[in-house]
């Protein structure tokens, strides 16, 4: 049953929360304009497929684990981090190729499975999101409705939902930014090399954030 008193307060906490670009938006937005609006849909895809497994290890139980355990939660922020850390030293190191996959009769294309792993593991090894399940969602369960794991589950789709068409839009904007970038190779090597050190400088505000917020 789905706590309907609550419904319009959640969606506003849930949007802001989503809407604060995050590891997902950065990510996002990096191959929107790296590689286009297509590359940047697929990490989108990849991004809630991981954010639905999440979902489904809080709704079962682990969520409990992770949310009272300070090393398990630590673990996974370091995973996510690094992982960030490591592709935004890829998209340094590429910056040049980038440019030349833009330049006319190129016809370099990026695999769309590597491209959905990739936003697949981002998604999966966010802390926001492990937070809202843990955190946020519990807060708006009404418990004399009964079925609490029916209502988090039904909270949590709705909160993937939200997340899938905020980040679309990231997607289908930063992919526009594209074709002007395109114009000038210097300033797509410029924005793409912008965009790695980014995503370094996030996975290191992750990996160095201390203890869990509550």
């Amino acid at each position: 049953m789905l706590p309907t008193a609550h419904l319009l307060p959640f969606l506003a906490t849930v949007y802001v929360l989503i809407l604060v670009p995050g590891p997902s938006v950065i990510f996002t937005i990096s191959r929107g304009v790296s590689l286009g609006r297509r590359a940047a849909l697929g990490t989108v895809l990849g991004n809630t497929c991981g954010l639905f497994c999440q979902l489904v290890l809080v709704v079962v139980g682990l969520g409990s684990i992770l949310a009272s355990s300070d090393a398990v939660f630590t673990v996974l922020k370091l995973i996510g981090a690094a992982y960030l850390i490591v592709l935004g030293l890829r998209s340094v190191r590429d910056r040049r190729e980038l440019a030349k996959a833009l330049s006319p009769g190129a016809t370099r294309r990026r695999d769309g499975w590597t491209i959905f792993r990739e936003g697949f593991v981002v998604g999966a090894t966010n802390p926001k999101g492990l937070l809202i399940f843990t955190a946020v969602l519990p807060a708006f369960i009404d418990r004399a409705a009964g079925h609490p794991t029916l209502q988090l589950a039904t909270l949590g789709l709705i909160c993937v939902l939200v997340a899938l068409l905020s980040d679309s839009a990231w997607a289908l904007a930063s992919g526009t930014a594209r074709a002007w970038l395109g114009r000038s190779p210097a300033r797509l090597e410029r924005l793409s090399a912008g965009g790695g050190v980014a995503m370094m400088l996030l996975g290191v505000w992750l990996a160095a954030t201390g203890q869990r917020r509550s």
